[in-house]
């Protein structure tokens, strides 16, 4: 399925977009092309599942391409052992929650839920 497609069925539905199940970075071109299509021409939140760590998508020109068109990051691969039930919108301790907009505006890697830094400053590429 090309973009276009996948465009036209995204645009039908109200709802906002979630990424994930066999990391949607392994197609990090494609990908990016379809989230600035639809921060381009829709309003729709975007969230991306990835097992990447939010640092090492900054480190990589092709990855980090897409940091602009995400709304939230939910970063780090899910580890069974570290698996807790009460955490929104994630399935493991290590994974964390992203507010990507501003985590770049501030040059931090920010909390979608509280706001604040999770890490010291990060380097942008």
């Amino acid at each position: 399925m090309d973009v276009d497609e996948l465009m036209y069925l995204l645009c039908e539905d109200e709802t906002n977009v979630t990424f994930s199940g066999g990391d949607p970075l392994f197609q990090a071109e494609g990908f990016t092309e379809l989230a600035k299509r639809l921060k381009q021409e829709t309003k729709k939140n975007i969230w991306c599942y990835t097992g990447y760590r939010f640092e090492e998508i900054l480190a990589s020109a092709k990855l980090s391409a897409l940091l602009p068109y995400i709304d939230v990051l939910v970063d780090g691969r899910f580890v069974l052992a570290l698996r807790d039930e009460s955490l929104l919108f994630r399935g493991s301790a290590n994974q964390r929650l992203i507010d990507v907009p501003a985590s770049l505006r501030q040059g931090k890697t920010i909390s979608y839920i509280t706001g604040q830094a999770l890490t010291g400053l990060y380097r942008a590429g």
